[in-house]
């Protein structure tokens, strides 16, 4: 038993490429501007079990957070997280 590998969840290439279609459009950024797309385990209280991060890769670099995995994730979500319409967890 490995007690120090985890668990990761994966995120479907499709709906990668979908998130980040929306990002480049809501924010109106250049196709040149690298975008980052994790879907990650969520340990902190009152937060769902996997969230999406965004990383926008402009200067400064900006994250957002959607609480829940990327197959799920709507473009009315990702809009909003883009302008800051939805609670976050730190």
């Amino acid at each position: 038993m490995n007690l120090f590998k985890q668990s990761r969840p994966t995120a479907n290439p499709g709906a990668v490429q979908q998130i980040k279609t929306w990002v480049y459009e809501g924010l109106a950024l250049s196709t040149d501007v690298p975008i980052s797309i994790s879907q990650l385990q969520c340990h902190e209280p009152g937060c769902p079990p996997i969230e999406t991060v965004i990383a926008v890769m402009a200067q400064p670099t900006q994250t957002y957070k959607i609480h829940a995995a990327a197959a799920d994730i709507t473009q009315a979500q990702v809009l909003a997280a883009l302008h800051d319409e939805t609670p976050h967890c730190n």
